[in-house]
C-alpha cells in the first residue's frame, strides 16, 4: 500500500568518499550514489545486497555490504570483476597493459583508430579479454558501451589517440586497486551471469535488492533489450518478495513520462531527483531527467523530491595509491 511522504530533509549518513568503477556507461550511477545510499540506509537490513543489473557496480560498490549476490546479463562485465575477484587481474597488470596498449594506440595511423580496430576486433573475435574489455570501455566514444546483436562491442572510438595518458592510466589503475579491496572472496561475494527473473527470488526477508534494470523507453541500453513484458515480469517478482527493494527508474524529463510509473509502480513509495546525464548519444538522453527511486517500504525519513539539494555534501572521489 502506498504511504503518504513527508517531505522533511533528513540529516544525510553517507560517506565522503565515493569509489569509482574501473569501467564507464551511459546511465551510470555515480552521482545519485548518496542519494541511493540514504534510502537503502532507511531498509536497515541486515541481510545481503542483491543486484540483478550490476551494470559497472557503483552501487555495489559503495553499499557497505559484505555479503553480496551480483548479477548482470553482460558476461564481460561479469568476467572482469569475477577476474579481479580471483585476482587475474590486478592493479600493476592494468597498469602494464594500458601503458603498452596506450602507446600502441598514440602512434598507430589514422589518428589512433587503426590501433583501436585492432583491439576491437581481437576481442570481438571470441578472446573477451577483460584486459581488452576495459580498454574498450575507456576507449570508446562518448563513455558508452554497447554491443550488437551477436554481442560484439560495436562502439567507436573516441578519437583521442594519447587518451591513455600517464595520469589516466594512474586514475584506471587506482579505481581497480580499490575494487579489488572492496570485492570479497566467494561465497561472501558471488557473481552470475544471469536473467534477473533467476536472481530475485534467491533474496530473503533479511535481503536489499537494488534493481537498476535499462530503462524503458529511454534508449540507453547497454547489452540487450527492454521490453514492457521485461517491466511487467520485474514488478511482479519484486512484488512478490520478501526482501526490501529499491528500484532505479526514471519518472519524466521535458518530453513525456515514463509510462511505467502509473502502470506497474505508483502503489510502491516513490522519491525523485533531477539528474542530468552527460552521456549518450541523442539530445534527448543528454537533457535533466528527473529520476526516480521506488521502494516497498516507508520513506518518511527523506524528501519527496530532490532529497539532499539543501545539505549537500563534497564527494572526495577515493584516490587509492597501490603498491606494485
Amino acid at each position: 500500500m502506498k504511504k503518504t511522504l513527508n517531505l522533511k530533509v533528513p540529516k544525510l549518513k553517507m560517506s565522503k568518499r565515493l569509489f569509482i568503477p574501473p569501467i564507464k556507461s551511459q546511465g551510470i550511477k555515480t552521482k545519485l550514489v548518496p542519494w541511493i545510499n540514504d534510502l537503502v540506509s532507511i531498509a536497515d537490513q541486515k541481510g545481503r545486497w542483491i543486484e540483478p543489473f550490476l551494470g559497472t557496480g557503483v552501487v555495489a560498490f559503495n553499499s557497505g555490504y559484505k555479503r553480496a549476490i551480483l548479477n548482470d546479463t553482460n558476461p564481460h562485465i561479469i568476467n572482469f570483476y569475477k577476474s579481479i575477484q580471483a585476482k587475474t587481474i590486478t592493479a600493476p597488470l592494468v597498469k602494464a597493459y594500458l601503458e603498452k596498449e596506450g602507446e600502441l594506440l598514440s602512434h598507430a595511423e589514422n589518428n589512433g583508430y587503426e590501433h583501436y580496430l585492432k583491439v576491437r576486433t581481437r576481442f570481438n573475435s571470441g578472446q573477451f579479454s577483460p584486459l581488452d574489455f576495459v580498454f574498450l570501455s575507456r576507449a570508446g566514444f562518448n563513455g558508452m558501451m554497447r554491443f550488437g546483436s551477436k554481442g560484439n562491442w560495436n562502439i567507436p572510438f573516441c578519437k583521442k589517440p594519447d587518451r591513455f595518458a600517464p595520469a589516466y592510466i594512474t586514475k584506471i589503475t587506482n579505481q581497480v586497486a580499490a575494487v579489488s579491496k572492496i570485492i570479497q572472496p566467494e561465497p561472501e561475494w558471488v557473481f552470475h551471469n544471469q536473467s534477473f527473473a533467476e536472481i530475485i527470488p534467491l533474496a530473503t526477508k533479511d535481503d536489499i535488492i537494488y534493481c537498476d534494470p535499462p530503462y524503458y523507453g529511454r534508449h540507453v541500453d547497454y547489452y540487450n533489450g527492454w521490453t514492457e513484458q521485461d517491466e511487467a515480469l520485474l514488478f511482479s517478482l519484486l512484488s512478490k518478495t520478501k526482501a526490501k527493494f529499491v528500484l532505479s527508474t526514471w519518472h519524466h524529463n521535458d518530453w513525456r513520462e515514463n509510462v511505467m510509473i502509473h502502470k506497474y509502480w505508483s502503489n510502491f513509495n516513490i522519491v525523485t531527483k533531477d539528474h542530468f546525464y552527460h552521456n549518450g548519444g541523442s539530445i534527448e538522453n543528454r537533457r535533466t531527467v528527473v529520476e526516480a527511486l521506488v521502494c516497498n517500504f516507508e520513506t518518511a525519513q527523506i524528501a519527496q523530491h530532490n532529497h539532499g539539494l539543501k545539505a549537500k555534501p563534497k564527494i572526495r572521489q577515493l584516490e587509492m595509491a597501490f603498491e606494485e
